[in-house]
């Protein structure tokens, strides 16, 4: 039977406790790269030794998704050197990569819809017997590394019908599933529940554990404090520091990833409280997603919404801008009631959704940013010519318009979402919200798997919009980002608003505390 790891599991590692002693897994030394006249990589030195997490840091266009793409054989190098397992490397092909041992999971994920969980597995590397398929033999071996994994799958379940969290699990087990020694994972908790954030990182330490040298792609402190060995920060295609991660603080990390210095990471955001936009008064779903919710945001603040994954945050503005049918409740917007209201509803009533998953709700991943960033207001005169079609000279002025002030890095204007990276990809949906006049904004998780340059950016639009008059709404699974970025705090919890926090009163601990006090369910404080 092919083994799942080829590894020497018998004594445990201590984090990183055979980098020092032992020769690096693979060494990068003076990479350089180019495309073009545009030079992606300069004189970049890394390395990665067995048992140990390292961290690959930086901006969305530092070269990490480069500097990946050398060590898998996807991008061949211009100059330097690359060594793997003790060996000169001139050239590696993705497959060559793969047989040596290198397995890469990559943000967007490479797997058939149609397929199931073991043909995904199995793709391109199918076991046979007397010139037949082995499905017997796949099967079992998947079941195998399933369980080695602790992945609750079966081996027979279609890919369409997993979930996302699932759909990660299986690239995971795809990596690992022939002989593995270097693991890289790019972003993997970007779409993923704190629950599931917490499984995969526990994971991540088990292999850690057992003498697996893992490179990590991650932009959320948290992750990296508890899983970094060594941190390395690249900043424009330059290696800039490699740190331990108990030498490295987030302040002195973001100084070294943008170039600057790092005083103040959130804005300070004037609050000026005007009219009422949005009221929601005794809010219920079906399955109990909500329940009896009530608050009321106006124009020039901005109101978080904090809870645990499945608290309800999310569903609760989902239903503020349609996609989810009440079973109670009212919502009115500037004073007007909306009677079972969709989108387009939402849209006309000046509501702006910007929702967590970019790539399955947020964007037409292979139409235009123009036509991207004008879908919410076709109906406006600037875009359209009632009803005989596009001013496309106004679509092309307002992308580039868009495109300078939200520094979305993009080949040209004509480029689709896929082409971009996670945080410009955000840029382009949050350009949507200024193609027509909304009054209320509702951001759910506004910088999920962005870079810290790109969170920034997304922090000023934030604040221009509360500054300008307009009602904000945040919901967000980063507590920093949700206490500093609000001026009034609800806390959510299985569906009921538990707290309200405002002023000096909004601390992590009263947060943590309704969080998971069950005496705060009881107590219902706060409603506006």
């Amino acid at each position: 039977m092919m083994p799942v790891l080829s590894l020497d599991t018998t004594l445990p590692c201590e984090p990183g406790s055979q980098g020092k002693a032992a020769r690096p897994l693979l060494q990068l030394d003076g990479i350089c790269k180019s495309f073009g006249g545009f030079q992606a990589l300069t004189d970049v030195t890394f390395d990665l030794r067995p048992g140990e997490v390292h961290v690959l840091f930086g901006e969305n266009g530092a070269g990490k998704s480069t500097l990946i793409q050398i060590l898998c054989g996807v991008q061949k190098f211009d100059s330097g050197r690359y060594e793997l397992f003790g060996q000169d490397i001139a050239g590696l092909s993705p497959a060559e990569a793969r047989r040596r041992g290198i397995s890469v999971v990559f943000q967007e994920f490479s797997l058939i819809p149609e397929m199931t969980v073991e043909e995904n597995l199995y793709l391109g590397h199918e076991l046979t017997r007397a010139g037949r398929l082995d499905k017997s033999e796949m099967r079992t071996r998947v079941r195998v590394v399933l369980d080695r994994l602790g992945f609750d799958l079966s081996p027979a379940a279609r890919v369409s019908g997993l979930r996302r969290a699932q759909q990660q699990m299986v690239e995971i087990a795809k990596a690992l599933l022939l002989e593995c020694r270097v693991l890289v994972l790019d972003e993997p908790t970007a779409s993923l529940t704190d629950h599931e954030a917490g499984q995969l990182l526990a994971m991540v330490e088990q292999l850690r554990g057992e003498g697996l040298g893992i490179i990590y792609v991650s932009h959320r402190m948290a992750e990296i404090d508890r899983l970094a060995d060594r941190i390395t920060v690249l900043r424009d295609g330059r290696h800039i520091a490699t740190l331990p991660r108990e030498r490295a603080s987030h302040g002195e990390l973001v100084e070294l990833m943008t170039g600057r210095t790092f005083e103040k990471f959130y804005p300070e955001i004037r609050r000026d409280p005007g009219p009422v936009r949005l009221r929601i008064e005794g809010l219920s779903l079906p399955r109990g997603l909500a329940k009896n919710v009530s608050f009321e945001v106006r124009g020039g603040e901005v109101l978080g919404l904090a809870g645990l994954a499945g608290c309800g945050k999310s569903e609760v503005i989902r239903a503020a801008f349609g996609l989810e049918k009440s079973s109670g409740g009212k919502i009115e917007i500037g004073g007007r009631r909306l009677y079972h209201h969709g989108p387009r509803e939402a849209i006309a009533a000046g509501i702006c959704y910007l929702p967590s998953d970019r790539s399955r709700e947020g964007l037409a991943m292979h139409q235009s940013i123009g036509a991207n960033a004008t879908m919410a207001a076709l109906d406006v005169p600037k875009f359209s010519r009632r009803g005989f079609g596009l001013r496309l000279k106004a679509e092309r002025a307002f992308t580039s318009e868009i495109v300078d002030r939200l520094k979305i890095r993009t080949p040209d204007l004509d480029a689709t979402p896929d082409q971009l990276s996670g945080g410009n990809k955000q840029k382009v949906m949050i350009a949507r919200g200024m193609s027509r006049d909304f009054d209320i904004y509702l951001f759910d998780e506004p910088t999920v798997g962005v870079d810290v340059q790109a969170k920034l950016q997304i922090y000023d639009v934030i604040k221009a919009l509360a500054e300008s008059g307009k009602a904000v709404v945040v919901a967000s699974s980063e507590l920093a980002e949700v206490l500093h970025l609000s001026h009034r705090l609800l806390v959510m919890r299985e569906g009921r608003i538990v707290g309200l926090l405002e002023g000096a009163e909004a601390t992590e601990d009263a947060v943590l505390s309704l969080f998971f006090d069950k005496r705060a369910a009881k107590e219902e404080r706060g409603i506006r």
